[in-house]
């Protein structure tokens, strides 16, 4: 009898044991998949630069490619909880090489002149709002990334976009960021009221979500202005990437992408996208691996098709541009 029960607790032993072995190897499989050179081996195109036709959304096509290397655009927009338009209030766009984890990244300014085919010239801002509001959420955005394509002149693979309400929220899951204020910066137009005319002077200090929505949002007070505000942005970046990719945090990195949806309006990544792109960049220093650009263009006054009115809009240095594109954002491999 005893010799019986033995027999049994031992077949249960095995039966767990080989449980657990198949758990840790599909665990070790899935790990292995998300390593970026076994993911990233085909990537959607959302803009492709050769393409400058923007009257009809065609449905997005997935490429080949030998390198863990493409194109993120980043955008910011204006869009309150229960609308479905916004503008794009803050784009960059950022150039990811996994082989040699290095990062580029550029911002565009917000009331850059661009072409959107069949309604004329107008504000890059705008391009996403008119095509909401005519044609849906998915082809807003999309246009809108096909706009800043044809603007760089380089494909973009991938778009996330979010709201004021969602950065907050996003700041807050990694229970707030140290971020780096390079110079003083006084809110003349708040989120919260309380905030009003508050000052924050250079310096680093540790923010919530409340207050980075606050930094970063801030551009009338600045000397630079919008340039000011794409240097804000691009610090309250550095310090979420810091926080959620830091030796502590990145075995949280499942968790917070799984909570996404709550802070991302719209994008085309995948969970495993996300993951694998976490994981690449675990350790991740900003101060080494990420170089920021900015591009400032001539302020104008010029008619706008779309407002039917002149208002001021940014024309950018093609040839700039061009050099940018050139020495960054290409791939050597």
């Amino acid at each position: 009898m005893k010799t019986k029960t033995k027999s049994k607790w031992k077949i249960i032993g095995f039966s767990i044991a080989g449980v657990i072995v198949a758990v840790m190897a599909f665990i070790g499989y899935e790990y292995y998949q998300l390593q970026p050179k076994k993911h990233f081996t085909s990537i959607p195109v959302v803009s492709n630069s050769e393409n400058k036709d923007n009257s009809d959304i065609q449905e997005i096509q997935n490429v080949e490619v030998s390198e863990p290397i493409f194109n993120i655009l980043l955008i910011g927009s204006d869009q309150r909880i229960g609308q479905k338009v916004g503008h794009s209030d803050s784009m960059i766009l950022v150039h990811v090489d996994l082989t040699k984890n290095e990062y580029h990244a550029v911002s565009i300014p917000r009331d850059t002149r661009v072409h959107l085919d069949g309604y004329g010239y107008t504000k890059l801002t705008s391009v996403q709002y008119i095509m909401q509001a005519k044609n849906g959420s998915k082809e807003g955005i999309e246009t809108a990334v096909k706009a800043v394509g044809e603007l760089m002149g380089v494909p973009i693979n991938y778009y996330v976009e979010t709201n004021f309400y969602g950065f907050q929220a996003l700041v807050d899951s990694v229970d707030g960021i140290e971020m780096n204020v390079p110079f003083d910066v006084k809110l003349t137009h708040p989120w919260y009221p309380e905030n009003k005319d508050k000052i924050i002077t250079a310096g680093t200090y540790s923010f919530d979500g409340k207050m980075v929505t606050e930094v970063v949002h801030e551009r009338y007070s600045l000397k630079n202005g919008e340039y000011g505000r794409q240097q804000l942005q691009v610090e309250a970046l550095k310090g979420i990437a810091k926080k959620s990719l830091s030796p502590n945090n990145i075995g949280n990195l499942p968790d917070l992408v799984d909570s996404i949806p709550e802070f991302i309006v719209a994008t085309n990544m995948t969970t495993s996208d996300m993951l694998s792109l976490g994981l690449a960049g675990k350790d991740f220093d900003p101060d080494t691996q990420l170089t920021y650009h900015q591009l400032v263009g001539s302020g104008q006054t010029l008619y706008d098709d779309i407002l039917k009115a002149k208002n001021s809009q940014i024309v950018l240095n093609q040839q700039q541009i061009q050099e940018l594109i050139n020495t960054y954002f290409i791939s050597e491999s």
